[in-house]
């Protein structure tokens, strides 16, 4: 019975949100997601460098 009405609720989500609206979601997720995923990899590598330089 639980997985007819996720089918259901799938169909009616399909039909009811245009292809543009969730390609566009999606990429705007995407662009997010990178542009955060970039700067935490570029803040580590700046930590990492910061820390090697120093002479203790």
């Amino acid at each position: 019975m639980n997985r007819y009405l996720a089918l259901t609720a799938i169909a009616f989500l399909t039909i009811s949100i245009s292809s543009c609206e969730v390609v566009g979601g999606i990429f705007k997720a995407g662009v997010w997601t990178g542009l955060i995923l970039v700067a935490l990899v570029l803040g580590l590598i700046i930590f990492l460098f910061s820390r090697g330089g120093r002479k203790d």
